[in-house]
C-alpha cells in the first residue's frame, strides 16, 4: 500500500488563533511524521497558519511535508518546513482548496474560517474522510459529528492530536481500499 497522505487544515494567522491551537497543530504534525505519513497542507504566501504549524511539527520528526499554495510562485511562509511546494496557479479561495483536498486520503481540521470550510466541502464531495479537533472552535467546531447534508457521513471528532492521527490512519486505509 502506498504512503498515506494526511491533510491538515485550519485558520490562517489573520484569524488570531491562540498559542494553544498552534501547539495542537504542531502536535498533529508530529504524530503524522512519527507514523511515516505525508502531511499535506494549505501553504500561505503572506501569513502563518495552523496548517503551517503542523508542517513545523512534522519536520521535528523528519516528516515529509507538501504545501499546496495559490498563485504561480513557490515562495511561501514556512518554506523551511516544506519539502515540496505545489503552486496551483489558482487564487486564494479560488480553487487551491479543492486541489489540496483531492491530494488527501483524510483531512484533519483545526478551528478555521471560510478557506477551511471550502477544503472540508471539497473533501466531503469527494468522499474523503473528515476529522475535526474538538474544542478548537471555528468552522471545524460547527460540523463535528454533523453531516453537511443528508447524503454522507458526518465529520468525525477527535479530542487529542494522537486520537486524530490514529483515526486518520484507519479512515485513510478504508478510503484507499475503496478508491485507490
Amino acid at each position: 500500500m502506498r504512503t498515506l497522505q494526511i491533510g491538515v487544515i485550519g485558520s490562517a494567522a489573520d484569524l488570531s488563533y491562540s498559542k494553544e491551537l498552534e501547539e495542537i497543530a504542531e502536535e498533529i504534525g508530529e504524530e503524522i511524521a512519527k507514523k511515516g505519513f505525508v502531511l499535506f497542507y494549505g501553504a500561505e504566501k503572506d501569513v502563518d497558519s495552523l496548517s503551517t504549524a503542523a508542517a513545523r511539527g512534522a519536520k521535528r520528526y523528519h516528516g515529509l511535508t507538501v504545501g499546496v499554495t495559490y498563485g504561480a510562485g513557490k515562495k511561501i511562509v514556512g518554506s523551511e518546513f516544506t519539502d515540496v511546494v505545489i503552486p496551483t496557479g489558482l487564487g486564494r479561495g479560488g480553487g487551491r482548496e479543492y486541489i489540496l483536498a483531492l491530494c488527501c486520503d483524510t483531512v484533519i481540521g483545526i478551528n478555521g474560517g471560510s478557506g477551511t470550510l471550502n477544503e472540508f466541502l471539497a473533501a466531503y464531495q469527494n468522499d474523503i474522510p473528515l476529522i475535526g479537533m474538538r474544542g478548537t472552535g471555528g468552522t471545524t467546531e460547527l460540523f463535528i459529528e454533523k453531516p453537511f447534508d443528508t447524503r454522507r457521513k458526518p465529520m468525525y471528532g477527535a479530542s487529542t492530536p494522537k486520537e486524530a492521527v490514529d483515526l486518520a490512519e484507519v479512515l485513510a486505509r478504508e478510503y484507499i481500499q475503496r478508491f485507490g
